[in-house]
């Protein structure tokens, strides 16, 4: 791959030249987030509330709005956010510079035009000292061609996810953009239940984590990064975290995070290699091979060859 082609398809991220962007985003996207975790019903371990990459960026996929269809897409090659309905309605809202607060006002003017009735929780989840939505006029940034950018980084990693989701038998996640950590995330479990979790995680209720992670996981995801950690970076973690987890080997770009508890693959490590995909892939494969052999998963039962398109995968019966 040539640096321009590297470029185009893995761009450049810097959290400091991004930074204001990206928390104001970040909080756009929370406002947007509520909204259908307000209108859907509870999904196991909140999967009902996270935005999906979509060919244009983020999207809530169908909500449900009385007897239609509610979607709310973050389009960041026209830098819209589009509100249709299945009754054939549409309002738009340009993604300009403009505080959280006229962002939360005007959204939820849209949706009453549209006819699409709902209240939110107005305080903001898992950012430190929290604005409520409707007072926020400081966070007020948006960098169009960083905000591409980003969205351009998502579809890669979306796509090796989605392959990476692909080898395995048993219960996994869809690939999803959690907006309260503002991470893409993609989750694969053992089927044992999971000690209760502690809890104590900020700006994230005790009742929403222990639901979360009341099934033993193996859990991989891309950050763009924040202000604790000013990098982009690829983490994989196990929840409970099973002895041995931390020194099992994985690649040399990669490295365990004691503080976050985590093993980090920067995103610059990724986006210049020579074969980012293989990379990314031996990355994912690796960190999970460590927290289910330290756990004692039943591997053979859950694993998979990875997904070809247009091709069966073969059964026991069958091969």
């Amino acid at each position: 791959m040539s640096p321009d082609e590297r470029a185009t398809i893995w761009p450049e991220l810097r959290w400091a030249d991004w930074r204001d962007t990206a928390i104001t985003l970040q909080l756009w996207t929370q406002i947007v987030g509520k909204v259908r975790l307000s209108l859907t019903p509870w999904l196991n371990h909140g999967w009902q509330v996270p935005l999906y990459v979509s060919a244009r960026g983020l999207t809530t996929s169908p909500i449900p709005a009385g007897h239609e269809l509610l979607e709310i897409e973050f389009d960041f090659i026209a830098h819209r956010l589009v509100c249709r309905t299945s009754a054939n309605q549409q309002r738009e809202l340009v993604l300009e510079p403009r505080s959280v607060a006229d962002f939360h006002d005007r959204l939820l003017g849209l949706l009453a035009d549209l006819g699409v009735a709902v209240r939110i929780n107005g305080v903001p989840n898992e950012v430190p000292d929290p604005i409520p939505f409707a007072r926020d006029k400081s966070h007020a940034s948006y960098d169009a061609g960083a905000a591409h950018r980003f969205w351009r980084a998502l579809v890669q990693v979306d796509r090796i996810f989605k392959l990476f989701r692909s080898g395995f038998l048993g219960k996994a996640s869809p690939v999803h953009f959690f907006w309260g950590s503002f991470d893409l995330a993609v989750t694969r479990f053992s089927g044992r239940a999971a000690p209760p979790h502690p809890g104590g995680v900020p700006g994230l209720p005790d009742p929403v984590t222990r639901e979360a992670y009341s099934h033993e996981v193996s859990s991989a995801g891309f950050w763009p990064g924040g202000d604790g950690f000013p990098e982009p970076a690829f983490y994989s973690y196990a929840y409970p975290e099973p002895s041995g987890f931390r020194t099992c080997p994985v690649p040399a770009a990669a490295r365990f995070d004691t503080g976050l508890g985590e093993y980090i693959l920067p995103y610059e490590a990724v986006r210049t290699a020579a074969s980012p995909d293989a990379l990314l892939l031996d990355f994912l494969e690796t960190t999970y091979a460590a927290a289910a052999d330290a756990a004692g998963w039943d591997r053979a039962a859950l694993e998979c060859p990875m997904g070809a398109p247009a091709r069966v995968r073969e059964t026991r019966e069958s091969a």
